[in-house]
């Protein structure tokens, strides 16, 4: 219920338009966002380079209405690409496909991506395709698929997620491929005909899903993240659940996995106690770090996620 509730205020513009108009909501909201702008979270991800921690940035914003907008968000993209190298900073990008079109235009969209795709290329850079809620799967690994089968690109990878009943099926094929896969369990509000409605089936598999991934990776070579922070392993578990993040490596060792070969993803503002303890252990670490003004989604779907959130949200209200 409670995590239905946030799900529907992430969505809810009543809500948006009277949140975002607290100023004490974006104090509680930037301990998880970078800033408003590209240049705030690049001095984000300078900090984290300092304690031997990679990141990828998310311009935030989802479902564009028009091409225009599609169009200016992947021109946003391009230039994260391009600060990112002019900065030196060991970071890669991540999208949303609605960013770009996907609820607009499947072609306008494909031709989105392959923009900001060729783009990366010529930088030596690597971009991760966020996975949405379930009525997305089908057209974004079709994507993924015209992306690489077809047009040839390499530098690419995708997400998914633990709760959905399907994720076994994907992850088998898409390993076929040598995907780069982020595994994470899920962060929207979906039917029990079609995810698991129960956190002990999402964390069992989740944990069958990493151990999936960790043996593709074992079979394609178990490539290690690169030398300058951007390409990430094939596996990437994005959990800040201590027993997930064990069972990985406990499994990673069994199967003899250099630490370099399976990276592990944090949110920006969350644990950042377990962040450097990893980091430390020698194991690739990589924060997500969003920033932007369309932060409101973003915010409430953390709130979604974890009551100790809410609690600092409400700490923040009543100290206005």
């Amino acid at each position: 219920m409670f995590r239905a509730f946030f799900i529907y205020l992430s969505k809810a513009a009543w809500a948006r338009r009277m949140v975002t108009k607290w100023d004490f909501a974006w104090r509680a909201a930037s301990r998880f966002i970078s800033g408003e702008k590209l240049e705030d979270a690049i001095q984000v991800v300078k900090k984290l380079n300092e304690k031997g921690i990679n990141a990828t940035l998310d311009h935030l914003g989802e479902h564009t209405s028009n091409p225009d907008q599609a169009r200016q968000a992947a021109q946003d993209i391009i230039d994260m690409l391009d600060a990112i190298q002019a900065s030196g900073v060991r970071s890669n990008v991540s999208l949303k496909l609605s960013q770009i079109g996907m609820g607009i235009d499947a072609r306008l969209c494909a031709e989105n991506l392959a923009r900001i795709l060729e783009h990366a290329k010529s930088l030596a850079n690597f971009v991760r395709i966020d996975m949405e809620d379930a009525s997305c799967v089908d057209t974004t690994l079709g994507l993924y698929r015209e992306m690489v089968l077809e047009r040839g690109f390499r530098g690419v990878g995708l997400v998914i997620q633990a709760y959905l009943y399907r994720s076994q099926e994907d992850v088998a094929r898409l390993m076929e491929m040598g995907t780069r896969i982020r595994l994470c369990k899920g962060a929207y509000k979906e039917s029990p005909e079609i995810a698991y409605p129960k956190k002990r089936d999402v964390d069992a598999n989740f944990d069958l899903l990493a151990r999936m991934l960790m043996d593709g990776a074992a079979k394609n070579g178990a490539p290690t993240l690169s030398e300058d922070g951007r390409i990430p392993p094939l596996p990437v578990m994005a959990t800040h659940d201590i027993q997930r993040v064990r069972n990985a490596q406990h499994y990673a060792q069994q199967l003899g996995l250099p630490k370099g070969a399976i990276e592990f993803q944090m949110l920006h503002g969350i644990r950042r106690d377990l962040q450097e303890q990893l980091a430390v252990a020698g194991y690739p670490v990589r924060i997500y770090v969003p920033f932007g003004t369309e932060w409101y989604p973003y915010y409430t779907r953390r709130l979604a996620e974890r009551p100790a959130n809410l609690w600092f949200f409400i700490s923040n209200f009543f100290r206005r």
